[in-house]
């Protein structure tokens, strides 16, 4: 049986393993991923950090992983990196350094367009084939071949209308920083608006974690599939991330939330060269369209604000243009990447 060495830290680049997996058929997987896959040599829950200083209490850790990482890829028939460049560049390197033959792909490559551009001649120095999700960023890599985006696999049903149904979904991410960042105004909003709240929160969470990091969730319905929980919804509070583009491909109405420590701001400000935080926003900018939704950041984050958006947004012309973001990704991209592996 051919072997398959994964380095799946994010619970998003587990959640675009899956239908990759499914792709492929019988193959022996190791490294690190979600231990629903099999037997992980690290769990990606164990790499859960948020910001750019959380990442300093797992650098040890991460030194050994990787060096464990690159012997492994001696008994590997192919490598797949997903995401999470400051884990899979030197991992990148260190295979290279003693494995010049095994083919490496990079899936969800590093995002060179926001920040960090000298990554990608690294990427294309090190890897064998630069898988990307985003039709634009063959302008950032010379050798990117644009796969498909993975949402468009995962995400089976969309709305045809938008309807008041009275539910507001709350997605406050998966790192415990940003939720416990964003808890204490979901709650307010909750209380105000007084609709049916639903809180999605990740599948890995244990009803421990849940207790400690979100508090009293009395206010909400508690949801572990954000699908459903959006395709229901009427509009939805977001924070940053691939979570928002979800949404707007499913149709629901957004306000994008994002809400760091203040130095972690201070640093993306100095060094992200974008205009736009969330995805869709990003994506609609880079064809030259005007952003799909608002963005609140750091002290804009407040019930006042989110309470007016959601009240004044022009929810059937957000409808109506959402639908132009799946002419743009066009397809899903789970078949395109199993197919060059087995390559």
């Amino acid at each position: 049986m051919k072997k398959l060495l994964v380095s799946a830290l994010e619970p998003s680049a587990n959640l675009h393993l899956k239908p990759i997996l499914k792709e492929l058929g019988e193959y022996e997987l190791s490294g690190i991923f979600d231990e629903e896959f099999g037997s992980p040599l690290l769990a990606s829950k164990e790499f859960s950090v948020m910001g750019f200083l959380d990442i300093f209490s797992k650098l040890k850790k991460a030194k050994n992983a990787i060096d464990k990482m690159a012997r492994l890829s001696l008994e590997a028939s192919h490598v797949l990196l997903i995401d999470s460049p400051a884990f899979n560049l030197p991992l990148s390197q260190a295979i290279r350094k003693i494995n010049k033959s095994v083919p490496i792909t990079w899936y969800i490559l590093p995002k060179v367009w926001a920040w960090k551009k000298k990554r990608a001649k690294k990427v294309e120095k090190y890897c064998t084939n630069l898988a990307s999700i985003f039709p634009f960023e063959d302008k950032f890599y010379a050798r990117a071949v644009y796969v498909g985006n993975p949402l468009l696999d995962e995400i089976r049903q969309a709305k045809k209308s938008l309807e008041s149904s009275g539910k507001i979904v709350f997605m406050p991410g998966s790192r415990k920083s940003e939720i416990k960042s964003l808890m204490c105004v979901f709650k307010e909003v909750a209380a105000r608006l007084g609709k049916e709240n639903i809180i999605v929160i990740p599948k890995h969470f244990s009803a421990r974690e849940i207790d400690e990091i979100y508090g009293d969730l009395n206010k909400f319905t508690v949801s572990k599939n954000a699908y459903e929980s959006l395709l229901s919804a009427e509009f939805a509070f977001i924070c940053s991330g691939t979570a928002t583009l979800e949404a707007a491909l499913i149709g629901t109405p957004l306000a994008l939330c994002y809400k760091a420590k203040a130095v972690d701001y201070f640093i993306a400000k100095r060094f992200v060269k974008l205009k736009f935080v969330g995805l869709a926003n990003i994506i609609f900018d880079f064809y030259g369209f005007k952003p799909l939704h608002e963005e609140f950041l750091q002290s804009a984050v407040n019930a006042e604000n989110l309470i007016r958006e959601y009240n004044n947004m022009d929810k059937n012309g957000y409808f109506s243009r959402a639908q132009k973001l799946k002419e743009i990704l066009s397809h899903g991209s789970s078949e395109v990447v199993a197919k060059i592996i087995k390559i």
